[in-house]
């Protein structure tokens, strides 16, 4: 079980080492696109949607990398304060309770927003219409890594309890 544990961190920590990097070229089309408004008066067609769908696929893939560093939202204050046994129960309690619900309706809506999309071939409006079901794609991607990484977290947990119930 461990080695499944290590298998989908090392997954994530690669996406998302390949992922973060690109924050850059949404920096850039921000940056054409300001530039574009100083010279000419006027923004272009496509660089404002463009970096709304860029940045909000950004964050979603980089949340598993975000999970597998602990970078998330946690009460951390009082969960110190417990043994590493209470915060192995902890953990597989919050993640039963709160987690499985919320990743599967992330799943099955994200699944549904994409397919419902991708059908009608679904694009922004104005002049430029970019197709939107890449980046509803990308919240199923997005929500099965977050679901690896998850797994990962409850086999250290459940690693945990067992190695505090055989000492």
């Amino acid at each position: 079980m461990n080695a499944i544990a290590k298998a989908i961190d090392t997954l994530n920590e690669v996406f998302g080492r390949v992922i973060a990097p690109l924050i850059a070229i949404i920096a850039l089309i921000v940056l054409y696109d300001i530039a574009l408004r100083l010279f000419t008066g006027r923004p272009s067609d496509w660089a404002f949607d463009i970096t709304k769908m860029l940045f909000g696929a950004h964050f979603m893939l980089m949340a598993a990398y975000g999970l597998r560093h602990h970078a998330h939202v946690e009460v951390d204050v009082l969960k110190r304060l417990l043994s590493r046994r209470k915060q192995a129960v902890i953990e597989l309690l919050g993640y039963l309770i709160f987690f499985v619900p919320f990743i599967w309706m992330l799943v099955t809506l994200g699944w549904s927003f994409f397919m419902r999309s991708f059908s009608r071939g679904e694009t922004t409006y104005g002049i430029v219409s970019i197709p939107v079901y890449p980046v509803k794609g990308v919240i199923v991607i997005a929500a099965v890594l977050i679901l690896l990484q998850a797994v990962a977290i409850v086999i250290r947990a459940i690693k945990e309890l067992r190695q505090e119930a055989s000492a």
